[in-house]
């Protein structure tokens, strides 16, 4: 069961999910909450698997609330559910954490998808966040000097791989998945496995 935390200061938003959330045998909701406070304080207290995140609310707002949930519990999934498309807004919910980026007019099957990715590891993104991902990079530095070994990683996470795939498929261990994602974050200067799963699809697309 996949347990999931609504924050959305609006109560028709909430409301709507719960009832989405109620017509599926894998997915729990564990709370709807009003505000990005609340939202932090019911997620350290009950770690759910995946929050569905507003970025505009009271007392606290969803990117701020993201980056405190994370310093706190690093396993939490925090998938970005908002109206907001522009470019800013995009890019620093990812910078602050979030493994996902999905807009309030998505279709009933795109937000349970999304939560059911999101829980496996993977990264869902609408296309704008995409698109505004790969944009923001092409202005960044020459390709970084990753190994070979490194590379393979990297393709295997933008392929959308958990990091027990990885392992399986490389013959390593799961330590040594981390180990080189933790390398891979740093040369290829991002916080995050969607920002490395984004990157990779912009810079790796001429690799053999």
């Amino acid at each position: 069961m996949i347990r999931v935390l609504v924050a959305d200061d609006h109560a028709v938003i909430r409301n709507g999910l719960q009832q989405l959330l109620s017509t599926t045998d894998d997915l729990e909701l564990i709370g709807a909450i009003g505000d990005g406070a609340a939202a932090v304080a019911l997620a350290v207290a009950e770690q759910p698997d995946v929050v569905l995140m507003d970025l505009s609310m009271p007392v606290l707002d969803g990117i701020e609330a993201t980056r405190q949930i994370l310093a706190v519990r690093p396993l939490v999934r925090v998938v970005v559910l908002t109206s907001f498309s522009d470019n800013r807004r995009i890019l620093e919910a990812l910078k602050a954490g979030a493994v996902g980026y999905l807009l309030k007019h998505a279709s009933a099957d795109e937000l349970l998808n999304g939560i059911r990715a999101a829980a496996a590891g993977d990264s869902p993104l609408d296309p704008k966040a995409a698109r505004v991902m790969l944009e923001s990079h092409r202005a960044g530095p020459n390709r970084p000097d990753l190994t070979l070994r490194e590379r393979e990683v990297l393709q295997l996470v933008a392929a959308g791989d958990a990091n027990k795939q990885i392992a399986r498929k490389l013959g390593i261990t799961e330590r040594t998945v981390k180990s080189h994602l933790t390398n891979i974050f740093s040369a290829i200067s991002v916080s995050s496995r969607t920002q490395a799963a984004l990157w990779a699809k912009q810079h790796l697309t001429d690799e053999p």
